[in-house]
């Protein structure tokens, strides 16, 4: 398994799966950009590619990840915070090196990316 979802976060997305048409996948990746040269990307999707992506199900959830970035976000918990002021998920990923403030952007010893400002 390359990532883990975490129990609250798996129950947050197969809510939000529940108004997603049938057939649809969480989607988890990387993609250039943020002011540290990466961002997460975690959506759903209904498209896969067999030569470019994998599949898993994790916790009862059906992910697609790109195999280009699964070295990247191996070993990632994906978690789901609730708070007074709302709730997010939260990505812990152990390949980051450099993290921005807003949590959202990162950088590995493997791969920088394309910062941005943020």
């Amino acid at each position: 398994m390359v990532i883990s979802i975490t129990e609250g976060a798996a129950d947050q997305v197969k809510e939000m799966m529940k108004e997603e048409e049938a057939g649809a996948r969480l989607r988890f990746g990387i993609q250039g950009g943020g002011c540290s040269g990466l961002s997460y990307s975690l959506g759903f999707d209904h498209d896969v590619n067999d030569e470019l992506d994998m599949v898993e199900d994790i916790n009862g959830i059906p992910v697609v990840i790109n195999k280009q970035d699964a070295p990247i976000i191996e070993g990632t918990t994906i978690d789901f915070k609730q708070n007074m002021m709302g709730g997010g998920f939260s990505i812990d990923n152990p390949n980051a090196i450099v993290s921005c403030g807003c949590g959202s952007s990162f950088r590995t010893d493997r791969r920088v990316g394309s910062p941005e400002k943020c």
